[in-house]
């Protein structure tokens, strides 16, 4: 039934007369009413004031910025107001625009507001940007009105309005663009060599500024690979095109970001030898299946990608045997147990609905709602075009769903394209809401699929259900932590001189952003040592003066955070609400923020 209800829906004669979604006026209000409630605007005034950033790598991102104007090398990613100075493995190439953002605003706004307004102005860059690349994708295959649907079911989107909200310069948002232009540009019926060159290199750079993508690009090339292995030389330009350009365009990038003596080093979490072998091999892949003389049958096509991939396969597993297991490698068990696999975004859906049903109603329903419909399409549908869309929207949601149940963060990128489905679904269900004589049932069932790719409205249905809402106590303690974080609450530990400051995981980027001080513990996995020593310290008294000793911090703070009903509270939340005072340590009395501060004692042994 579903199958029915879309592709074969058109707009007639009848139906463009008397429809208001003809006229574009109307339509573009729809779309400017989503924009307006797109995101918590009163956010926009926060980081723009306070430099109130949503998340805790915004935060650490910036301090990577802020470095890299103050003088910084180019080359040199540690963080050496972080014990170990840990290198991080973000990328410049991020890092470079938000710095320029910053310095043209500083003649004019000073340095503070300067970075405000960078780190407002860039995701708001970005969102324009993608949708760009959303409504030209659509709009060439669907026309103009499914192009602005679709930038309207964007505005819905709970993933799409969190990752592109002001404040928001990670790079999951230039991750997004990369790869959703990436799929757009195969998305064709014949995409050309050029169409794959483009793709090859869009993959190129999204591998420079992270590797979260790398399942979308890996599929990506499987398609094209598999395109090639049923028409033979008709379906080799774009394999062509993308294998080369992957292959020489990631190079290429990382020789721009990375230190000459890093070349040789293998880093399992950012681009580096291990995913250079596998660009190059994709490459070496497709000059072969150029070479492979007319073609040949499938047999020898067949034979030809099962021996590359054997080739790339076991090479890497041979030269980078670390990172078959993934990126975090060496993590002790202490730390994947007690942090890594607590981090909200590394939760898989089932363990996170029980915090946060609504978002995760909100955010995984329109997805599979999205590959469900998007599947259909694609094997029903009149139009090669639309087909060939629908298919690339299917395959991305299809594995982002794979990616983001067992753990949230996949879910990211597949929300992107949820709107390529929902503009042409909202299309076709506003046009047979005025098609004479289309059964009422029909009706219902096509804006009932169209409603059910906005996210938003998952959100109002997850309100109408007991116990759906997110935990209570869940969102004090984030207030809470807020709170500790801010600008005004940090800013006040600088009447100190500076000093290495021992505080729980997720204080840390907050305190290096606001305050001049330094950090055991921030929550990036490059940091074993100040994780573990951090993880070690809150456990209980009797540690929190060795660990501080042994790691020579100056000061211990703690956050005050919430009771919560029914709690056993754990060391480190009675610590923050001043309810014990551990031996060997004295408090520091601070006014105007919530943070406690205590020193070692007089006379305390450091190692």
């Amino acid at each position: 039934m579903l199958a029915a209800l879309l592709p074969q829906a058109r707009t007639g004669p009848e139906a463009a007369q008397a429809s208001p979604f003809e006229r574009p006026a109307i339509v573009w209000l729809l779309v400017l009413a989503g924009l307006v409630g797109f995101t918590s605007w009163s956010g926009l005034g926060a980081v723009l004031r306070d430099l109130r950033l949503p998340d805790t790598d915004d935060a650490m991102r910036l301090v990577q910025v802020r470095d890299l104007l103050a003088g910084q090398s180019w080359f040199d990613l540690a963080q050496h107001r972080h014990a170990g100075a840990p290198p991080m493995h973000w990328s410049r190439l991020v890092d470079a625009p938000i710095a320029g953002l910053i310095l043209l605003a500083r003649p004019l706004a000073g340095p503070a507001l300067a970075e405000g307004i960078a780190a407002a102005a860039w995701p708001l860059m970005l969102l324009g940007l993608y949708a760009a690349i959303l409504y030209r994708g659509v709009r060439r295959v669907f026309g103009w009105r499914a192009a602005a649907f679709a930038l309207f079911a964007g505005t819905q989107s709970i993933f799409v309005a969190g990752l592109f909200a002001p404040g928001r310069i990670d790079h999951h948002n230039v991750q997004i663009c990369a790869i959703l232009a990436l799929i757009l540009s195969l998305a064709r019926p014949a995409p050309t060599a050029r169409d794959g060159a483009i793709a090859g290199a869009l993959a190129a750079f999204s591998l420079a500024v992270g590797l979260e993508a790398l399942p979308f690009i890996a599929l990506a090339g499987l398609v094209l690979a598999g395109l090639w292995l049923r028409a033979g030389r008709a379906a080799l330009p774009p394999f062509l095109g993308f294998g080369l350009a992957l292959g020489l365009v990631a190079p290429a990038l990382f020789l721009v970001q990375t230190a000459p003596a890093l070349w040789s080093a293998t880093a399992c979490d950012a681009l580096s030898p291990p995913w250079l072998w596998l660009a190059a091999s994709a490459a070496c892949t497709a000059a072969g299946a150029a070479l492979l003389p007319g073609g040949r049958g499938i047999g020898g096509r067949l034979g030809l990608l099962a021996a590359c991939g054997v080739l790339a396969a076991g090479g890497f597993l041979v030269l980078f045997p670390a990172c078959a297991a993934g990126p975090f490698t060496g993590m002790p068990d202490l730390v994947r147990r007690d942090w890594l696999v607590r981090v909200q975004e590394m939760l898989p859906a089932w363990q996170l609905v029980r915090l946060a049903p609504d978002a995760v109603l909100a955010g995984t329903l329109p997805v599979l709602a999205g590959a469900v419909a998007a599947s259909l399409w694609a094997w029903r549908g009149r139009d090669l075009g639309e087909r060939s869309l629908m298919a690339a929207a299917a395959g991305a949601l299809w594995l982002g769903l794979a990616l983001g149940v067992p753990q949230v963060r996949g879910l990211y990128l597949a929300a992107a394209f949820v709107p390529l489905v929902a503009g042409p679904v909202l299309d076709r269900a506003v046009a047979l809401l005025r098609v004479p004589g289309a059964a009422p049932r029909r009706q219902v069932g096509a804006l009932a699929l169209g409603l059910s790719l906005c996210g938003k409205v998952w959100l109002v249905v997850a309100s109408l259900l007991p116990a759906a809402g997110t935990d209570t106590a869940l969102t004090a303690e984030r207030a809470a932590w807020q709170s500790c974080g801010a600008r005004r609450s940090v800013a006040a530990l600088d009447v100190l001189p500076p000093g290495l400051v021992l505080a729980r995981i997720d204080l840390g980027p907050a305190l290096l952003l606001h305050g001049h001080h330094a950090v055991v513990a921030a929550p990036y996995h490059r940091a074993l040592p100040g994780l573990v020593a951090a993880l070690e310290a809150f456990r209980d008294e009797a540690t929190l003066a060795q660990v501080a000793a042994r790691v020579g911090a100056d000061y211990i703070v703690a956050c005050t955070t919430p009771a919560a009903p029914g709690e056993a509270p754990s060391f480190a939340d009675r610590l923050g609400r001043g309810e014990i005072t551990p031996p060997g340590l004295e408090p520091i009395p601070v006014p105007d923020t919530p943070l406690r501060l205590w020193r070692p004692a007089a006379g305390a042994v450091r190692d």
